[in-house]
């Protein structure tokens, strides 16, 4: 039991809406900590407006509360339920510690008797309010930059004249380096100190001195009520300071300190942990290191709570901070605690790492013409990858190849940047492929001391870019017949792709493959067991690596590969990926009980994914979690090891769909709706012939490859015509063209950035309504699990579109169409699984927009909104376990609900914010309204006429 004896009941907040700043890291905190709450025996309550993720699933809390964060709800729920004891709002990011902070000032806490775990309300003020914050370091002896505060411009004008430029300003009280800034230049200074002066809800900012070029470091700590403290994790940034954590490259352990900086720092980060306040749980520090021989630290931030780095920090040591800052919350101590891995060892036991982890941040520009796209202090990144390797050199590669931007890995790939010009001007203003293009330049011949010069980044960091480039050198002078197996291990030790030694070579992908299958180097497995494998691990967590062959005594020649193989029926689930705007944590909801479901099924359930930020790379969800890139390399090895029933690729969005043509083509079994009938729904021609067949209207369209092939179709179909490729996620690349000079204009750009593609032109229906549904088919039967109407027109990406469940105004003859068109399509596709069905509405008339087998971005607000679990369902059905007969469907919902999409515009302030047939929205919240007389309902339909933009 708790030590605390005195709370049997806790209310936890989550951080709602994901946002440019505050992502899915907190959903799988937050999920963690619930887990480990209920573990002792107490009684969970989670209010969190979320529904894509798993965190508000029925399964996680004992009463969820799909609710807007606000006091409002907070006093509602603490009416409802006069037994909470207390409140932990360090899992849900600075919204949730805002809202405790706001309830705590009008005495809610107080009111009902609730105590805060987890944090001390004083610690969270000293560590927001930056001046408060610089007395207290300066006076326990910490160094910090000169900086002051300003509440006014007037102040911050001073401040400027004294300090002189470059200057950052930050603003007090925001979340993901909202208002922060670097100022190079006095004319800059007016407009970026008043944002940072409007941004913060207090209107103060921090000016600092710059410390431009200094070394950025974070470590993570856990302390409980006896003061014991651990520091799970020392992460380095490649990048110097100047750029949000969260846009910076960043590794685990720490490459370029000296040990006795390392031991300073750690000395350092415990004596502000304490001075900060009396709390148990976790706590992030950042500091900044002097690129000299001096190493001088300065302090920069103290964060008293779970951070973006803390789920980070567990994947990359296997170490669950929030679960075990749970425990510490309610009164454990470190030492009661058992080490969740190993099971043997206590949890006041530092993790140590015998591997290397690099995490690269996924950016989406595109979604945001017009932006600007260089790095700074404004968090840009919507999500993140990590790579588990022997070496930085390998952890590099495998991270870059995780990214699905159409990289195979670091150069080698013909992708590179040749221009000289434009790879300084990309070192000189930190740009989002800053990481590919430091590779560029050494190709070029630039010396590593210019590339110090220009980026800072550590001379270590860039002589192991100069390493792998001297490695493709060596290896582009051989041919694929005489390349020896020491040469080739080494490329495969250092993370080069076979894609990339088959550039290198000039011969096929499957060439390398066979010849290094040939040679016996393969893959092996190694567990992530947080002791450097002093103590025997119990948790099947693994990256993988290539080794060179070991001589044991009695001769036997071998590598050592840590991951055994089983007996038992297989079922791997591809996850997907990073999060970007399109496929975001909904697709981790969706594996996460495509996993459970599986494993009810009896299957031993394995999931490949690379994504740090989520529940289903948790260590244990599935029985075997290979952290990997999900890149056709590394999931075909996993697949020859394993051997497994089938692959399911309908939960992982995109990227795993990506996949299916090439698992059908090596024999690997898809289960579920089979990669034939994937292909018939993606190919436009093949699908309208289904359409035709079925008697099924759809917009008029045709399909072209070359501008002129879409002038002379846009004769035909008559403007507006809407433009989109094929293949893509989120609406990417989608237009509506009202004539001809727009279409030729947004063709060639299409082409030129997607070189190949086949275009589809459909006559856009103006004025149409949209709906979508949702269904479950086993091939025979089909159950529509939802039909939503959108209340912005077609037109409107629906991801970007507010969606209610049920309609609220379509007609019996219309919803009549849409129930058979869906039932019609799913079987002509032969679905057996999920599947997605977009309409528009016009004149009483139902077309087809597009269909798409496969779990979609709304099951899970379904599933919450009606309480029923459909993925379990689905997955179920794909396994052949069960057909959709089987199951007692029993949707629950009174009135109705309502998805609303989240925007992080006020990232890009320069950004055009119209919303159009490409997705832009990165998160959503439900809303649940008794009819639609409500007032917030109302509101939302009359802005709709807003919306629609070309």
């Amino acid at each position: 039991m708790p030590k605390n004896k005195n709370i049997k009941s806790i209310l936890l907040i989550g951080s709602g809406p994901i946002i440019i700043g505050q992502a899915c890291e907190f959903d799988y905190s937050g999920s963690q900590a619930l887990r480990s709450l209920r573990e002792d025996g107490i009684e969970t309550i989670l209010i969190n407006s979320n529904p894509a993720t798993i965190m508000t699933d029925p399964a996680m809390a004992d009463h969820i509360y799909l609710l807007p964060l606000t006091t409002k709800s907070i006093i509602k729920i603490l009416k409802e339920h006069p037994q909470i004891d207390a409140v932990l709002p360090t899992m849900g990011g600075q919204t949730a510690l805002n809202l405790c902070i706001e309830a705590d000032e009008k005495g809610i806490w107080e009111d009902f008797g609730v105590d805060i775990i987890g944090v001390d309300i004083d610690a969270i003020n000293i560590t927001e309010d930056r001046e408060k914050f610089r007395e207290l370091m300066l006076k326990i002896g910490v160094g910090m930059a000169p900086q002051a505060t300003a509440t006014s411009f007037l102040k911050g004008k001073e401040i400027a004249q004294e300090f002189g430029f470059p200057l950052v300003i930050r603003a007090s009280f925001t979340l993901g380096g909202a208002g922060a800034s670097i100022v190079y230049k006095e004319e800059d200074f007016d407009e970026l100190l008043t944002r940072g002066l409007e941004i913060s809800p207090i209107h103060e900012v921090m000016i600092d001195k710059a410390l431009i070029g200094w070394k950025e470091y974070e470590l993570e700590l856990l302390r409980d009520k006896n003061d014991n403290v651990v520091i799970i994790c020392t992460i380095e940034n490649m990048d110097p300071m100047g750029i949000h954590t969260g846009d910076s490259i960043t590794v685990a352990p720490a490459m370029t300190l000296s040990d006795k900086t390392f031991q300073r720092m750690r000395d350092m980060a415990i004596h502000m942990m304490r001075s900060i306040g009396d709390f148990a749980g976790g706590c992030n520090v950042q500091f900044a290191v002097s690129p000299d021989e001096e190493e001088e630290i300065i302090a920069i931030e103290i964060n008293p709570r779970v951070s973006r780095s803390s789920a980070l920090a567990s994947k990359a040591t296997g170490y669950p901070i929030a679960k075990i800052a749970a425990k510490l919350a309610l009164g454990y101590t470190l030492d009661e605690l058992s080490n969740q891995i190993t099971k043997s060892t206590s949890a006041l036991f530092e993790p140590t790492l015998d591997y290397v982890i690099v995490k690269i941040p996924r950016w989406n520009f595109d979604k945001f013409e017009g932006s600007d796209r260089t790095l700074g202090l404004q968090m840009k990144a919507v999500g993140e990858v990590m790579a588990i390797g022997r070496s930085f050199q390998e952890a590099l590669h495998k991270a870059t190849q995780s990214l699905e931007i159409k990289r195979n890995g670091l150069g080698a790939d013909g992708k590179g940047y040749k221009n000289y010009d434009q790879i300084i001007d990309k070192l000189t203003n930190a740009s989002w492929d800053r990481v590919f293009v430091i590779y560029d330049a050494i190709q070029m011949g630039i010396p590593l001391s210019r590339i110090h010069e220009i980026t800072k980044i550590d001379m270590w960091f860039l002589k192991q870019y100069e390493e792998l480039f001297h490695l493709e050198r060596e290896i582009s002078t051989y041919k694929i017949e005489n390349i020896d197996r020491e040469l080739l291990l080494e490329a495969k030790q250092k993370g080069y792709g076979d894609r990339q030694i088959a550039h290198m070579l000039g011969c096929l992908e499957s060439q390398v493959y066979n010849k290094r299958r040939e040679l016996k180097i393969n893959r092996v497995y190694k567990l992530v067991d947080t002791c450097a494998a002093e103590f025997k691990a119990q948790t099947p967590y693994y990256y993988s690596t290539f080794e060179s062959e070991v001589e044991t005594a009695d001769g036997e020649i071998s590598v050592h590969n840590e991951s055994v193989v089983t007996d038992k029926k297989k079922i791997i689930v591809l996850g997907s990926g990073p999060n970007r705007i399109g496929q975001g944590i909904e697709f981790d909801y969706c594996c996460v009980h495509g996993v459970l479901a599986a494993a009810e099924c009896g299957y031993e359930t394995i999931m490949i994914n690379c994504n740090p930020e989520t529940v289903s790379t948790d260590f244990d969800i599935a029985d075997k979690l290979y952290f990997e890139p999900v890149f056709w390399e590394h999931i075909y090895d996993i697949i020859q090891h394993e051997k497994p029933e089938g692959v399911i690729v309908q939960l992982g969005g995109q990227t795993a769909l990506k996949l299916a043509e090439k698992l059908e083509r090596y024999g690997v079994k898809i289960m579920g709706t089979s990669f034939e009938s994937l292909d018939l729904a993606e190919d436009r021609g093949s699908f309208s012939n289904i359409l035709k067949e079925n008697n099924i209207p759809y917009p008029e369209f045709d399909v072209a490859e070359t501008a002129d092939e879409a002038l002379a179709i846009a004769d035909v179909l008559d403007f507006p015509i809407l433009v989109r490729p094929s293949y893509v996620l989120g609406g990417q690349g989608m237009k509506i063209v009202i004539n001809k000079k727009e279409l030729e204009e947004h063709v060639i750009d299409l082409l030129k950035s997607i070189p190949g593609n086949k275009l589809l032109l459909d006559h856009y229906l103006d004025g149409a309504i949209e709906a979508e549904a949702d269904a479950i088919c086993d091939g025979e039967n089909v159950y529509i699990i939802g039909i939503m109407e959108h209340i912005e027109p077609c037109g409107i990406h629906s991801g970007d579109s507010n969606a209610t469940l049920p309609p609220f105004n379509l007609g019996e003859f219309v919803m009549q169409q849409i129930k058979d068109h869906t039932k019609k399509i799913a079987l002509a596709l032969n679905t057996v699984g999920l599947i997605n069905i977009q309409f528009a509405i016009k004149d009483d008339i139902v077309y087809i927009i597009e269909a798409n087998p496969r779990a979609s971005r709304t099951v899970p607000f379904i599933a919450k909104a009606y309480k029923e679990p459909y993925v379990n369902y689905a997955t179920k059905v794909m396994l052949g376990e069960k057909k959709v007969t089987d199951f007692n469907f029993n949707p629950q919902l009174e009135g109705y609900a309502i998805k609303q999409p989240v925007f992080s515009f006020n990232k890009f302030p320069n950004v055009n914010k119209k919303l159009g047939p490409e997705m832009k929205s990165t998160g959503e919240s439900i809303l649940f309204i008794d009819s639609l007389k409500d007032d917030e309902f109302y509101d939302l339909y009359s802005r709709r006429k807003m919306y629609l933009s070309k």
